[in-house]
């Protein structure tokens, strides 16, 4: 696997991937929802899950409790019966119960309003100090609930942004954060996030990623490796021989 170029025209070749994938997919555009306590506690749902799960579960939540104060004063087992569709339902029912006590223990309410006016790095360090909430949730609530230009880095951004070489193929997701971050544009960072998942999810699969169909292929390190390898090749025989 490709090792992460250094040279200064990444941010151009960033650009040049978000205008491909737009021209694959089609332009995305960011309607921040002012929300951020429930972006919070959708994003800690989310993980480990699909998303149709993890909505599932948020609005279950948001049933069994109407008021965010409820949840903080509800029995852990309780929360956790309410989101169990979601999966590791004791794990995050415990999770969202000491974030919720936290912000309230510190703030003296359940508000996270105030972020939008905080530089953009103290108010990622505050919402990282909350119990289990790291780099891709941090940046989920700036990013979704007001906009602010701070990248989640999700496992298939993470393997994209690897196989274009943007970040190094040994490296961490929090290094990847540290630097995506570095190289996408603010004005940029959106478009990125969302188009870099659905690239993931399309095309660019971890395994047999349909290197063929994909719009990165010329501008990709890794396409010769996918494109050539013998899974690849069985798969195309197969598709080959069901379609004729």
């Amino acid at each position: 696997m490709p090792r992460r170029p250094s040279h200064s025209s990444e941010p151009d070749r960033v650009a040049e991937i978000v205008l491909r994938l737009e021209s694959a997919y089609g332009r995305r555009e960011l309607l921040p929802d002012g929300d951020p306590l429930s972006t919070l506690i959708e994003t800690i749902l989310s993980q480990n899950t699909s998303d149709a799960n993890s909505g599932r579960a948020f609005r279950s939540l948001r049933q069994a409790f109407p008021q965010w104060e409820d949840v903080a004063a509800a029995d852990p087992k309780a929360i956790s019966d309410a989101i169990r569709t979601g999966g590791l339902a004791e794990i995050k029912g415990r999770r969202i119960k000491r974030v919720l006590e936290t912000i309230k223990e510190r703030r003296g309410d359940l508000a996270l309003d105030f972020l939008k006016d905080m530089p953009l790095d103290s108010s990622r360090n505050l919402l990282k100090d909350l119990p289990g909430v790291g780099d891709k949730t941090a940046a989920c609530v700036l990013l979704f609930s007001f906009g602010r230009p701070l990248l989640p880095v999700d496992t298939h951004i993470h393997r994209v942004s690897k196989r274009l070489g943007l970040v190094d193929d040994k490296g961490s997701p929090e290094e990847a954060h540290i630097i995506l971050q570095r190289l996408v544009p603010g004005a940029l960072v959106y478009s990125f996030h969302v188009l870099m998942i659905e690239h993931g999810r399309e095309i660019c699969r971890p395994r047999n990623p349909d290197c063929p169909a994909c719009a990165l292929g010329d501008i990709c390190p890794s396409f010769a490796i996918y494109s050539r390898s013998p899974s690849r090749n069985r798969a195309a025989s197969s598709s080959r021989s069901v379609t004729t």
